[in-house]
């Protein structure tokens, strides 16, 4: 069975698109800007902003929204999502927002309607918390960072 992802349009979102696929194989939803038409966020270098989608949404249990950064506007503009993947709790229930931080060398502006991040509902397993003295010991061991390999 399909899960359901059930959606709030708040005020400021009027007019916008629901967060949709963009073609039949699409993993995300992309999130558009809900900001107003006279006033669009300039994304200074090295700067980060915090844009709302317009929709509140309630996520199946046992998955989670995951916030990703579009490809496009990371190449095109150097803006990624800043928390990429953020990660939205099937309990939340306030605005979908975006932490959008720009990369390049350039001011970028987003207006209303821009396509800004995509989300990825994705199932998630809550685990029991045991505590032990020692670990069962592994091949890799404590080796971190780089430890397998370039």
């Amino acid at each position: 069975m399909t899960p359901s992802l059930t959606i709030t349009r708040l005020d400021h979102a009027e007019g916008l698109p629901l967060p949709s696929y963009q073609t039949d194989g699409a993993a995300g939803l992309d999130l558009s800007a809900a900001i107003t038409t006279d006033r669009p966020v300039t994304i200074a270098p090295r700067e980060r902003a915090v844009l709302p989608t317009g929709f509140i949404m309630a996520i199946p249990a046992g998955f989670e929204g995951q916030v990703r950064p579009r490809s496009g506007l990371a190449a095109r503009s150097g803006v990624t999502v800043l928390n990429a993947p953020g990660t939205i709790d099937s309990d939340y229930r306030g605005e979908i927002l975006v932490i959008l931080i720009n990369l390049s060398d350039a001011p970028v502006t987003i207006t209303r309607g821009d396509r800004i991040a995509q989300l990825v509902i994705a199932p998630v397993h809550q685990v029991a918390i045991a505590e032990r003295k020692d670990l069962d010991e592994t091949d890799r061991g404590d080796g971190g960072l780089g430890s397998t390999g370039r």
